[in-house]
């Protein structure tokens, strides 16, 4: 005989229940982790998470292993993942995959009130991260862990996740330096080449049009050899494998723009090409902004260092430890011949 499909959907994730024998409050749900977090959310008065979207709770099947997350009472491990420490007060980013929704968003957001350590948390939804600050007498950081997994939002905890986050911000902070001193010349350069825009040369007396023109020159200083400079390097490490890239015709003309308009200006007290310098450097650095940004939201790759485990369990006299993989040391043969 076979069995009908039960109609039974589950309060919390909407996945069809085998029965209903796990039920609370006159709801019905999946498993024993659905339950879990209904009881967590009603406990800490934050049901209105459902009323966003019906059934959009993150399915939880199982009950995940407490001791799953004990290496992340190690120091070592703690300092690799915590972005920010003064006192008490510590913050750290996660990356969560199950973020989908706005419901997400409004649960990861008042967090707080699962738990009082939690200070504040701030969801960076295109990227599905969460950045939480967090009183670290009050709450450690597998607690922390801990309380993300039990409401469903498990984070991906990466060895080398948070160093990458730095290096990449690092590098977008002198991405917007760079366009900041680009634009600050190329509107300075311009203000100063009205005169010339406007065919009022010889309006202008000589010693002006020639002061003008060298402060034109120094302010292409810093946007050829500052702002510019990864193109450069780019084509010259093209350059040294024999490989012609994109970056040395963008290298020879901005090459061309700067020597040719110091050859402008000292033999003929002409206005040179200032302002197309500027103006090209700045358009594709902010191209190369863009380009970054688009990337990051459609990035799907990992770094090979991912797939490692961040911790392994040891076992020695019958007893299990979780330990980081950074912490393993290959057993010494203690055999002599």
């Amino acid at each position: 005989m076979i069995k009908a499909k039960s109609n039974v959907v589950c309060y919390h994730c909407g996945e069809d229940c085998q029965d209903d024998s796990i039920s609370a409050d006159d709801k019905t749900f999946c498993c024993a982790g659905c339950k879990t977090v209904y009881e967590i959310l009603n406990g800490n008065d934050l049901c209105s998470y459902y009323s966003f979207e019906e059934n959009k709770g993150v399915s939880v099947r199982e009950i995940r292993d407490s001791s799953k997350y004990d290496y992340l009472d190690d120091t070592g491990i703690q300092k690799r993942l915590i972005d920010f420490t003064n006192k008490n007060i510590s913050t750290i980013s996660f990356f969560i995959p199950s973020i989908h929704c706005t419901s997400c968003i409004w649960l990861l957001e008042k967090l707080y009130k699962v738990n009082t350590g939690i200070i504040s948390s701030k969801v960076n939804f295109p990227e599905k991260k969460i950045r939480i600050t967090f009183d670290n007498s009050a709450i450690s950081l597998k607690e922390l862990v801990k309380t993300l997994t039990s409401i469903g939002y498990e984070p991906l905890i990466s060895p080398d996740f948070q160093n990458n986050s730095i290096k990449k911000s690092k590098y977008q902070k002198k991405l917007y330096l760079k366009i900041g001193i680009a634009g600050f010349c190329l509107g300075n350069i311009m203000l100063l080449s009205f005169p010339e825009y406007l065919s009022m040369d010889s309006f202008i007396e000589d010693n002006i049009k020639t002061l003008f023109n060298y402060l034109n020159l120094l302010l292409s200083v810093p946007v050829f050899f500052y702002c510019a400079s990864d193109y450069f390097t780019s084509a010259w490490n093209g350059l040294k494998k024999k490989f012609i890239n994109i970056d040395v015709p963008v290298s020879l003309g901005l090459t061309a723009l700067f020597v040719r308009s110091i050859y402008e200006i000292i033999y003929f007290n002409n206005a040179g090409f200032s302002d197309s310098l500027a103006g090209l450097v700045f358009l594709l650095l902010l191209g190369k902004l863009f380009q970054n940004k688009t990337y990051d939201t459609l990035n799907f790759e990992r770094d090979y260092r991912s797939y490692f485990p961040i911790s392994v369990t040891l076992k020695t006299d019958n007893a299990e430890k979780s330990i980081p993989v950074s912490n393993l040391k290959p057993r010494q043969n203690n055999n002599t011949e």
